[in-house]
């Protein structure tokens, strides 16, 4: 498992109300790594936060964990 993935599941299992339901699927490719996450239809809020603010935090800590690999990351959240 992939350090880019590990963080995106450790933080978003901490956010949700059902930490079992949470799943996370990495796709890596030449340049970018692409992280969905797919979490309870009621936990969605929490993960998405208020104006999206909690999403762009992890996109931002996400990006960072991707640049020391010299690649770029995308979190999607699918509902």
């Amino acid at each position: 498992m992939s350090a880019v993935k590990e963080l995106v599941e450790c933080i978003v299992k901490k956010l949700v109300d059902n930490p079992e339901t949470v799943n996370v699927m990495e796709t890596e490719g030449e340049r970018t790594i692409i992280v969905e996450i797919k979490v309870d239809s009621n936990d969605l809020g929490k993960v998405i936060g208020k104006q999206g603010r909690t999403a762009k935090a992890i996109r931002t800590l996400i990006s960072s964990v991707a640049a020391k690999t010299g690649k770029r990351a995308v979190l999607e959240i699918i509902e």
